[in-house]
């Protein structure tokens, strides 16, 4: 465990032991996480999918949607630092929404549940308050996914790179046509750890959608 992650983690460092155990053990196994992804477990992906806490809009209960989950990327790290929260992995692929499973039972994580299914087939079953996605796909089709899945009003917090403002400006169009009432990149960690977390966030129209796909208080704003 790095020096830095005892500040950032707190009380879930030992269970966050545990799981980088079970990421670089069963995980590579089964083909959820890379081999050459271990050396840099704690800073690439532990970490840094820890300090997206940051954005996650309170600080006592909320329900969030780690969508595309896969190895449990942000979701499962996200799920320990948020105990009173209500934390659902989405992951269509059976292989990886096992190994989820079992990462959710052997860390007894109480407040996560993983729900085999895609995006798609869960619109008006979920309504979560935050969606939260890390490399699952460009921004544009990511957003598509994300908003029905979503509260009115709700947030999408999209891991990305150093391309994040790019990916905005292609999508410019397809998030107006969605009504999404803003969108920013922030950035997450800084300080903490390197590299710092880059996220695309969007909001969902609180009105339901007109003619065209748009909202009255819909507009795209781009930092």
């Amino acid at each position: 465990m790095p020096a830095a992650a005892p500040a950032i983690l707190g009380d879930a460092a030992p269970r966050m032991e545990q799981y980088a155990r079970l990421l670089a053990g069963a995980g590579v196994e089964r083909g959820v996480l890379g081999p050459n992804e271990v050396p840099r477990l704690w800073e690439r992906h532990l970490l840094n999918s820890a300090v997206i806490v940051e954005l996650v809009p309170w600080s006592g209960s909320g329900s969030l949607v780690d969508l595309g989950s896969g190895a449990g990327l942000p979701g499962i790290v996200l799920a320990m630092l948020l105990p009173d929260s209500e934390v659902t992995l989405l992951e269509p692929v059976l292989r990886r929404a096992a190994f989820l499973e079992e990462c959710v039972a052997e860390l007894e994580l109480g407040n996560a549940r993983v729900v085999r299914a895609r995006a798609e087939q869960m619109v008006g079953k979920i309504a979560a308050d935050v969606v939260t996605a890390r490399a699952v796909a460009p921004l544009e089709r990511l957003a598509a996914l994300a908003l029905g899945l979503l509260k009115p009003g709700g947030i999408v917090l999209a891991v990305k790179g150093a391309k994040a403002a790019a990916e905005i400006s292609d999508a410019e169009q397809a998030l107006s046509r969605l009504g999404v009432r803003d969108v920013e990149v922030l950035t997450a960690g800084r300080g903490k750890v390197d590299p710092a977390a880059t996220v695309v966030r969007l909001r969902a129209p609180i009105r339901a959608a007109g003619p065209g796909g748009r909202t009255g208080s819909g507009t795209v704003r781009r930092d």
